[in-house]
């Protein structure tokens, strides 16, 4: 990988943290309790206990993403970066502007 495309890489990948720090920010704010004293109605107040449950399981993926993406950030300088974790063949360029966060390639993803 030559240093243009480690440049960009990181510039997608910093881009990547701050969208996925907002996302976290956004679902948090949505995941706060529903307060029982509100007069939202039976069935309404089931539809946001549900639609509570749906977004709790995105900041869980989000965390998860996050997480991904500050290892991947600090391999950036390791010499083997860009390399599959399982095969150790190269991940192509294109795969890690799409995912930053792909620490395998596409055969060893599946």
């Amino acid at each position: 990988m030559d240093k243009s495309q480690l440049e960009k890489i990181k510039l997608k990948l910093q881009a990547e943290l701050e969208s996925t720090q907002q996302k976290i920010n956004d679902y948090t704010e949505l995941c706060k309790p529903i307060a029982p004293e509100n007069a939202i109605g039976r069935v309404s107040r089931m539809d946001a206990i549900n639609n509570k449950s749906v977004v709790e399981a995105a900041l869980r993926e989000v965390k998860q993403k996050m997480q991904q993406l500050q290892l991947m950030q600090t391999k950036t300088e390791d010499e083997d970066f860009g390399s599959c974790f399982k095969c150790k063949q190269i991940i192509p360029f294109g795969r890690l502007i799409i995912r930053p966060h792909s620490k395998f390639c596409v055969n060893c993803a599946q």
